[in-house]
């Protein structure tokens, strides 16, 4: 199992997402994203915000994601 922090995903906080593969805790973080638009956290919605421009351009959003797979890939089991 490995571990990757909001932050480390494009967020705005420390909390950590657990799973075996890259995907669960994107999904994870995902869950979180909408909650915390649901609850208007400023630091989460700013990031978003950046996340949103990275997706008007589908090659620097698809380089995006590969290095957040590989920074989740080169990191060790806890």
């Amino acid at each position: 199992m490995k571990t990757m922090t909001c932050k480390q995903l494009g967020g705005a906080c420390d909390k950590e997402f657990h799973g075996n593969t890259f995907e669960e805790i994107a999904e994870q973080s995902k869950l979180h994203g909408m909650e915390m638009y649901q609850q208007q956290d400023s630091p989460h919605l700013a990031a978003m915000a950046e996340i949103q421009k990275l997706m008007q351009d589908p090659h620097a959003m698809k380089a995006w994601f590969d290095s957040k797979k590989q920074e989740f890939e080169d990191l060790s089991e806890n």
